[in-house]
């Protein structure tokens, strides 16, 4: 089981490359791309459907070739193992984030905005579909706003 949770976090931790950590960064890429921002609340350690969807969807071929070219990625990550925390600056980060977009504290949470952090659309928990329809879902919610 140690090794299997070692694996998903592994995987989990690899994908991370094309998520940034910081909102203020995201919205001024997002401003500069004309992109929306998809900003995703996670327990990389400890929350299942987390690293499911994480697994099912954001690390889907269909999602990683869509992304780049369409969103930018922010991961608001909680991890609860002592070997896993982040920086005090980077918690202080995430939770101010959390106040702001997912005050009910909910895993995993995922919020589509628009570069200037105005809301479009969220999916509460694991999003129980294919990368083509949570990307369908995203491009719904992104042109509706337009």
């Amino acid at each position: 089981m140690k090794i299997l949770l070692t694996f998903l976090l592994s995987s989990f931790l690899t994908s991370s490359s094309l998520w940034l950590s910081n909102i203020d960064q995201a919205k001024k890429e997002a401003t500069e791309s004309h992109k929306n921002i998809l900003v995703n609340f996670s327990g990389s350690d400890w929350c299942g459907p987390c690293i499911r969807m994480h697994k099912e969807i954001f690390e889907s071929e269909a999602f990683t070739k869509y992304a780049p070219d369409n969103l930018v990625l922010v991961n608001a990550d909680f991890p609860r193992l002592k070997k896993n925390q982040l920086s005090k600056e980077q918690t202080k980060l995430n939770e101010s984030l959390a106040d702001k977009y997912n005050p009910g504290g909910k895993f995993p949470y995922t919020v589509l905005l628009d570069a200037n952090g105005k809301v479009l659309k969220s999916w509460e928990g694991y999003a129980p579909m294919s990368p083509d329809k949570f990307i369908e879902d995203v491009n719904s919610a992104a042109h509706g706003a337009r």
